[in-house]
């Protein structure tokens, strides 16, 4: 199978999975890629903050970040080691290779990587201290698709 047909399979696949409610945004290089999240990932992750695409982090730092989840920041987020093998390996596949996010970002944190900050340079220090917000890892509180991996603008709504 070509690179081509392949491509193009992938993208009917991902099609479909959107369809039935699995398929999650994550943003590469400005282009919207559609990418079903891993069960598994989904139950664990997501049961403490927004499971983030994993294009929004380089594998180094998902290595870094799978390595210390007895110390998950500040949380005790440890897990059987076949699924810690199953959603790291699933991470490093599926980890930012583009220009936005080839750099590990200070402390493993997406929200002190230089794209994030660029991003949300506009947001005033008031805005990340409302109760609705809290901090910048509460995507959810601005972005109204973040749980289903889509941080595009046109869905943003700032709380005041």
């Amino acid at each position: 199978m070509s690179y081509s047909s392949f491509s193009s399979a992938i993208r009917v696949l991902s099609g479909l999975l959107l369809a039935l409610g699995v398929a999650h945004a994550a943003l590469a290089d400005g282009d919207k890629r559609m990418l079903p999240l891993l069960p598994k990932y989904q139950q664990e992750c997501a049961a403490c903050h927004v499971a983030y695409p994993p294009g929004m982090l380089p594998a180094a730092s998902w290595q870094r970040v799978m390595a210390n989840l007895p110390k998950h920041y500040g949380t005790d987020a440890s897990l059987d080691e076949a699924t810690v093998k199953e959603i790291g390996t699933w991470l490093n596949t599926n980890a930012g290779t583009y220009k936005r996010v080839r750099e590990d970002p200070p402390q493993v944190r997406i929200t002190r990587s230089a794209w994030f900050v660029r991003k949300h340079d506009e947001v005033s220090a008031v805005t990340w201290k409302l109760p609705a917000v809290r901090s910048a890892s509460n995507c959810a509180a601005c972005h109204t698709t973040a749980d289903m991996g889509n941080f595009s603008e046109r869905n943003l709504r700032i709380p005041k």
